[in-house]
């Protein structure tokens, strides 16, 4: 299960935002901070949706949602711009780390569990170094496992509109977030263990 795999199939509906981004103006670095405020901005909003109103939760979705569309857009920019780099990359992939690490804190901050955060947030990025660090002893990226980034902000958005209508329902002590937090940090983990196991194998 990984819909990074999918991203060859959904370029061909992105010239639309390229074009439109390329004619603002708009370079792909550009818009990879851009998707980090998203990022941030997410992080935010579920903070206030555990603390101060659940209709935040609606609000922190959206703003997942257009973080993982942006960071697709990016790309395609960097290739129809023809500017397409290892720097561009690297800064690329740093933000996408951020923005992992920022929206699980705030998800941990709203319901006050930095435990789970904690766990949520080693598995996820553990996940991501694991896929990375397969090219940096001589295999090709990998991205497959349980749950890949795009998985990943895609379950995140749909759980951010499910706490809206039950903020107030809870199971073994755990909110709806409380246990979003638990998924990240299981599948997180078993993820980058599989990213490992299938390196190691590759290296032999």
């Amino acid at each position: 299960m990984t819909l990074d795999k999918l991203r060859p199939y959904v370029s061909r509906f992105l010239d639309p935002f390229v074009k439109g981004f390329d004619r603002v103006g708009l370079t792909p670095d550009g818009v990879s901070v851009l998707a980090f405020g998203m990022a941030v901005l997410a992080a935010a909003a579920f903070m206030l949706g555990g603390r101060a109103d659940p209709i935040w939760y609606v609000a922190a979705a959206t703003l997942v949602f257009l973080n993982g569309w942006l960071d697709i857009i990016d790309g395609a920019l960097a290739r129809e711009q023809q500017v397409a780099s290892a720097g561009g990359d690297l800064l690329d992939h740093v933000l996408d780390r951020y923005a992992d690490i920022v929206v699980i804190a705030g998800l941990a901050a709203g319901v006050d569990d930095y435990l789970l955060g904690f766990l949520a947030v080693t598995g996820v990025v553990m996940t991501s170094y694991l896929g990375t660090q397969a090219q940096a002893v001589g295999l090709d990226r990998v991205y497959g496992g349980l749950v890949g980034r795009a998985d990943r902000l895609a379950i995140i958005g749909i759980v951010g509109f499910v706490a809206y209508p039950l903020a107030d329902l809870e199971a073994g002590g755990l909110t709806v977030i409380g246990w979003l937090l638990v998924f990240l940090a299981v599948v997180g983990h078993l993820t980058a263990l599989q990213r490992f196991a299938y390196s190691w194998a590759a290296l032999d």
